[in-house]
């Protein structure tokens, strides 16, 4: 199977939204809770700040590594969506799709976010 760029396009923007589905997400946060630790600590303002570390050992820390990590898991991530193409274009192209699209929403979102703030 040939990669156009359109092609490439799709893979790359489905990429980033599940990376960042599955690291920053709270609507997956749900995956992410086993493999972590949460500290609280008291800011010089008296505001609470919430701290995630990655378990201390084991299978939780190796996952816990690498679900901080959004270029670790880019990789991973890219190399699903990329196995799900050649093994299942028919099932997995609509999936893709949705990711690619929801990926061009965030970076505009984030866009707008920019000049809205400035």
């Amino acid at each position: 199977m040939k990669i156009t760029f359109l092609n490439l396009l799709i893979l790359s923007l489905a990429t980033f939204r599940l990376t960042r589905l599955l690291v920053f997400d709270k609507i997956t946060e749900f995956i992410r809770n086993p493999f972590f630790d949460e500290i609280k600590e008291e800011n010089e303002d008296g505001e609470m700040e919430v701290y995630y570390l990655p378990k201390k050992t084991g299978v939780k820390k190796f996952f816990g590594e690498l679900l901080s990590c959004y270029w670790c898991s880019s990789i991973w991530a890219a190399a699903l969506i990329v196995a799900l193409f050649y093994l299942s274009p028919a099932i997995s192209v609509p999936i893709l799709l949705i990711l690619a699209v929801a990926g061009i929403a965030s970076i505009l979102e984030l866009v707008v976010q920019y000049f809205i703030e400035k």
